[in-house]
């Protein structure tokens, strides 16, 4: 059954971004492990875990597609689920370390030494099992997500209101993780991690294996947002998108339609960061910062809202861009990043994918107009007026 309900997901478009994911997964680690330095083939590690990242920030792009895209949910605060998964698999990976850290304890973390702790928090137990700590980081945006959609969408909460609460859900979670004594690091956050399921977390094999990782979940997160959109589910999430007060009275909950894709959108979100922060190396509260989330808009936007396709390629695009253009004008960065959102928005309404999209509908639909001219060139029309 849910084989059957994901099938029926599988347009064109779908299956050629999941196989060219799949084929990622596949050749940039093989070409990465089994050519040298020498090989112009060889991928650099470098190179590698740096697409990873980019992969993780197109996942958590997708995840804001689903809700803002489908849903009419333009939410200001995905970078709170995106840093909460990132610091369930933190914990993880600093409990890890043991004895090898800076002050040798084989319990507590090395800024828990630092600050006299004397425990381990309550909230850390588990955390020293992988599959603990996965679980957490579908469970903490989930359940943070709930509750907040709970409450807002029962509350009919809509559109700039519900963007500004969100904004202001990840700023208070920012400065909650700031301070020392909650037990997360405080400013300096998680890092100088060691291993991960027993694997040297530096290791050239083991940031392969997390590149892989990190394509193969966006294609399945791929897949089951395709799968949403385009199932009868999916259908009254663009109704409510489109006339919220319609399809309320035509006896829909749509507070519920809001809530389940919320969540699911916020596990997805929560899946990036637990995937981004083994590759980069360290989580902390800036990620929690409302402008990353805004970044996460702009990605969408230049990609193509409501394509599910344009925002991975919208947040690979801007990610790849800001790389090169912070290395040669790092003091411009913020201006040209507001430039293009302002230039999307005005030239490019529909994003990259959207507006290539809507130019080839259109010409799809001048090649029928043009065979009655076609026929009528070449006397065929004539001919068979004659007849009749």
């Amino acid at each position: 059954m849910i084989t059957a309900f994901l099938l029926r997901s599988l347009d064109r478009k779908i299956v050629i971004a999941i196989a060219l994911l799949l084929l990622v997964a596949v050749l940039v680690p093989v070409l990465n492990l089994m050519t040298g330095p020498s090989n112009p083939l060889h991928v650099p590690t470098y190179i590698m875990s740096l697409f990873g990242k980019y992969l993780t920030y197109a996942l958590l792009a997708l995840a804001l597609d689903l809700v803002w895209g489908f849903c009419g949910i333009l939410s200001l605060g995905h970078g709170a689920f995106f840093a909460l998964g990132g610091y369930a698999m933190g914990m993880y990976l600093m409990r890890q370390i043991g004895t090898r850290g800076s002050y040798g304890d084989p319990v507590l973390p090395d800024f828990m030494v630092f600050l006299n702790w004397k425990d381990l928090p309550w909230f850390w137990y588990g955390f020293n099992q992988f599959w603990f700590a996965a679980l957490m980081v579908l469970v903490v945006p989930g359940l943070l997500a709930f509750v907040f959609g709970w409450f807002a969408f029962r509350s009919r909460v809509n559109g700039v209101y519900l963007s500004i609460i969100t904004q202001a859900m990840t700023y208070a979670l920012l400065l909650a993780f700031f301070r020392n004594d909650m037990g997360f690091g405080g400013n300096n956050g998680l890092t100088d991690f060691k291993d991960i399921i027993g694997f040297n977390v530096q290791a050239d094999g083991t940031r392969a294996v997390l590149f892989a990782a990190t394509a193969i979940f966006l294609a399945l997160s791929l897949l089951l947002a395709s799968a949403i959109v385009r199932s009868k589910f999916g259908k009254v999430l663009v109704g409510v998108r489109d006339a919220e007060s319609r399809t309320r009275f035509l006896g829909y909950r749509v507070e519920h339609f809001k809530l389940f894709t919320f969540v699911v959108s916020a596990m997805m979100a929560g899946i990036a960061g637990a995937l981004y922060v083994p590759q980069v190396g360290i989580i902390n509260p800036g990620e929690f910062a409302p402008a990353n989330s805004i970044e996460v808009v702009i990605w969408t936007a230049v990609g193509g809202r409501a394509t599910l396709i344009g925002p991975i390629i919208g947040a690979i695009l801007v990610n790849g861009g800001k790389t090169i253009f912070t290395g040669l004008f790092p003091e411009f960065w913020l201006f040209a990043l507001g430039g293009l959102f302002v230039a999307v928005t005005l030239f490019l309404p529909k994003g990259v994918v959207g507006t290539i999209g809507q130019y080839l509908g259109k010409r799809k639909k001048k090649v029928p107009n043009s065979a009655p001219a076609a026929a009528q060139e070449d006397g065929i029309e004539p001919k068979i007026q004659a007849a009749e």
